[in-house]
């Protein structure tokens, strides 16, 4: 499976890395902000005081916070990459539950929720014949088939990796280590975890002519 909407598609409009990594990681910084400061954004503004503790509030916050992400995302590159999409679906979904419910347990499910649909996804694909991971992850690049195959099965272990994680922490720790952790526990280990898949992509990628690897 060769993905065809390569960089060098004119219909695909890129955005740059730091203001993709800005739309991607805002959402959560709110999250972790509105979390760590619940208590004095509510005194500053009394009316947030209705919502109830600091992670009800940030949740709010980051529902919000992950809207602005998509709209702007959307009005920028005239599309919405699958991943993001389903993650803001869930955040809203679960968000809206964890408020109206004023249960907290909604939003900490919302990872493992999302990481085990993504996981589930992958390696069903993988059983009908298909490498899904490039549909996933908005792929630039092109691989071969057998590249294609072995990266979505270990992406679709990984996605169950960090689901198990998830539900680990959120049970044995206070929420406010639950939020830190998701915040800069999670990405450290996706980008360790990422940069050890690098040589089966370049073991694996398929170079047009006269371009480098």
């Amino acid at each position: 499976m060769e993905f065809e909407h390569a960089p060098n598609d004119p219909t695909r409009k890129e955005l740059s890395p730091l203001l993709k990594l800005a739309l991607e990681l805002g959402p959560l910084g709110v999250f972790f902000l509105f979390n760590a400061r619940g208590e004095q954004i509510a005194a500053a503004f009394p009316v947030l005081q209705q919502v109830g503790k600091p992670i009800f509030l940030a949740t709010a916050a980051f529902m919000v916070a992950i809207s602005i992400s998509l709209v702007v995302s959307l009005w920028l590159t005239k599309r919405l990459p699958i991943m993001p999409l389903v993650s803001g679906a869930v955040v809203l979904v679960f968000g809206a539950l964890t408020l109206w419910l004023h249960d907290e347990l909604f939003i900490k499910l919302k990872p493992t929720i999302v990481n085990c649909l993504f996981g589930t996804v992958l390696l069903g694909g993988l059983l009908f014949g298909k490498a899904l991971l490039g549909y996933v992850f908005d792929s630039a690049f092109r691989l071969t088939d057998e590249g294609w195959r072995k990266l979505t099965f270990r992406w679709g272990v990984f996605f169950f990796v960090l689901a198990a994680i998830n539900e680990i922490v959120w049970r044995s720790f206070s929420t406010d280590f639950w939020v830190s952790f998701k915040v800069f526990g999670i990405m450290p280990i996706t980008l360790v975890f990422t940069l050890t898949q690098l040589p089966l992509i370049q073991k694996h990628a398929i170079v047009e002519d006269g371009k480098d690897a």
